[in-house]
């Protein structure tokens, strides 16, 4: 009978050895030769114990093998590649087509590490998938800024841009950023602002002059519930009627739930939106087949906007 203890130190050395084995491979990998004395040295076992994993990993069908002489060593037959006896073509496939989803943000970085891999599994690159989270018209500076936020979020350092509100009021905000965040159509950021000392979200198309700051902040409490800048805090119920031509944008819009298809091939639309300025540009941007049915003041507010629009091009 074998006692705890033993069991224990026996799954305990056989983990150690997998360890072991997995980075004698990578070290392999990276360095042409490298004798066992050193491979000894440094998992601080014997060189009769390195020779019985070359063993195990021989039988797993890794071509390593040894020479002799001065130079010589242990090394892995030329143009190994590990996805040939560890990861099958589907796990190959996965981690690529999972690092082309990250390069969408147009990190440098990512695709780095995408060009390295390829190599690495001697595959060719296949570009399955291609995102630009820039507006239209947008050059390398609205590129940049994602790079930058990206960088500030994750290692935690300070921000400071121009905010424009929905006034077209400029102020100068220092913000410790949280995370990005993609909603109706826009890119948010989520951050404590130090200007207004509150958590508040800006969207990034009214950000500009981004500097990201050498000062690294420490985590605070999140709330849970993160407050809209001012301007967007008020939602309010809109009750419209969108006509038929228009039924591709409705469903883009919204949800299922705010949608009743009429009689007449119509929709009737109930939903909560920010009231702003943004609201009225949106609502206008459906032309004629968006009628607002309720509240009245937003339909008086589009009647007004209407005729002034009619009257800039009257001749």
């Amino acid at each position: 009978m074998i006692c705890p203890e033993a069991e224990a130190y026996e799954i305990w050395g056989d983990e150690m050895q997998i360890n072991r084995l997995f980075e004698m491979v990578y070290l392999l990998l990276n360095k042409k030769s490298v004798t066992a004395k050193e491979l000894a040295e440094r998992f601080e076992v014997s060189a009769r114990t390195i020779y019985r994993d070359l063993d195990i990993l021989s039988s797993a069908g890794i071509p390593v093998y040894t020479s002799q002489g001065k130079g010589g060593g242990i090394s892995l037959m030329d143009h190994f590649v590990l996805n040939k006896s560890v990861l099958s073509e589907r796990d190959k496939n996965e981690i690529l087509y999972a690092l082309q989803s990250l390069a969408v943000a147009k990190s440098p970085e990512s695709e780095k590490v995408l060009a390295k891999l390829n190599g690495f599994f001697d595959h060719k690159s296949s570009n399955w998938i291609e995102a630009d989270l820039t507006p239209w018209g947008s050059g390398k500076d609205s590129q940049n800024s994602f790079s930058k936020l990206k960088e500030a979020i994750l290692n935690r350092r300070v921000i400071c841009f121009e905010y424009f509100n929905a006034a077209g009021e400029s102020s100068r905000r220092t913000v410790e950023p949280i995370k990005l965040i993609f909603k109706v159509y826009a890119w948010y950021l989520h951050g404590y602002c130090r200007t207004k000392k509150a958590y508040r979200t800006f969207k990034i198309a009214r950000m500009s002059s981004l500097v990201l700051m050498d000062e690294h902040f420490e985590e605070r409490d999140i709330p849970e519930n993160l407050s809209m800048e001012e301007d967007e805090t008020s939602l309010i119920s809109l009750q419209m009627n969108v006509t038929s031509d228009s039924a591709y944008r409705v469903f883009d819009d919204f949800s299922d739930t705010d949608i009743q298809r009429m009689d007449d091939g119509s929709f009737s639309i109930t939903v909560r939106l920010p009231e702003s300025n943004w609201l009225i540009g949106y609502l206008l941007s459906y032309g004629d087949s968006l009628t607002v049915l309720e509240p009245e003041h937003i339909r008086d507010k589009l009647r007004a906007q209407a005729v002034r629009i009619s009257a800039r091009y009257q001749t």
